[in-house]
């Protein structure tokens, strides 16, 4: 028993003369590692700043922003170690074996790393346009080096691993989405006249794309119905949004117009019994 409070007391003076001996310098070290982060994360965001008031690409600003920061932090990591008395060459060393295993059974996530890479080197897309990928939609939120993040127009953020958006088909309509829709009208109808009303309505209605002209013409021929596509561009966040106030002014236009909207129609003959 004495002999565990002897060892106690004995590791107790040890730390403490260990500090009264070192305290200034571990504070200073102290000092230097809060000062070094602090400045590490200022020229980061200036960098990036920087670069976003040169008109550069948001996503490579960030990224060079985040490259900047953590070069920086690393360096001052470097300067503590040997503050410290710490030698870095054998930790150095520890982390390339570490990284060899790592690699080794991170191989997913390395590969979403690498193209996150490509993806912020070569920009495809940026942040802001609306892409179209492994049956997603969505407004680009924002890329990081693992995962690109979508936001739909029910403002649920969708995550899909860069390695999953490198090498795939992809769509990139920028900040618009296609809209296409498709109205019957009876056969009586003069389609001429058809176009002309749902071109003239859908320069009204908030949201549709007035600077390329909306597309209107005669889709198919129905078994009860002209059927008259309409095609155009609206912004992805309010995609649902313009597409229900299209249906509904096109209605109400054709019902003022007075053209039918007939609804399907067959025709059932009953055969006599033959034997009658």
């Amino acid at each position: 028993m004495f002999e565990e409070i002897e060892q106690l007391q004995a590791i107790s003076d040890a730390i403490v003369n260990y500090l009264l001996a070192n305290g200034l310098q571990i504070l200073m070290t102290l000092v230097m590692l809060v000062i070094g982060y602090l400045v590490a994360k200022k020229l980061g965001k200036a960098v990036e700043g920087l670069m976003v008031t040169k008109k550069i690409d948001v996503t490579l600003s960030r990224f060079v922003g985040n490259s900047a920061h953590l070069i920086v932090l690393a360096l001052v990591l470097m300067m503590v170690a040997g503050r410290l008395g710490i030698s870095i060459t054998p930790l150095i060393a520890m982390i390339g074996a570490l990284s060899l295993g790592a690699g080794l059974a991170l191989q997913g996530m390395l590969a979403n790393y690498a193209a996150g890479f490509t993806i912020i080197i070569t920009r495809p897309f940026v942040v802001g346009d609306t892409l179209s990928v492994q049956g997603q939609t969505g407004v680009v939120e924002s890329v990081h080096l693992a995962y690109t993040i979508l936001i739909d127009e029910d403002d649920v953020r969708i995550q899909i691993p860069n390695r999953l958006v490198v090498g795939e088909i992809m769509h990139n309509s920028k900040e618009e989405k296609l809209i296409e829709l498709s109205v019957g009208v009876a056969y009586k109808s003069d389609p001429h006249e058809v176009i002309a009303i749902i071109e003239k309505t859908l320069v009204g209605v908030d949201g549709v794309n007035k600077s390329r002209r909306p597309v209107v013409g005669i889709e198919a021929f129905g078994d009860s119905s002209i059927n008259i596509g309409v095609r155009f561009l609206a912004p992805t966040s309010r995609h649902f949004e313009t597409l229900y106030a299209a249906n509904l002014a096109i209605y109400d236009a054709l019902q003022n117009a007075g053209i039918e909207i007939p609804f399907p129609q067959r025709e059932v003959t009953l055969m006599g019994d033959s034997n009658s």
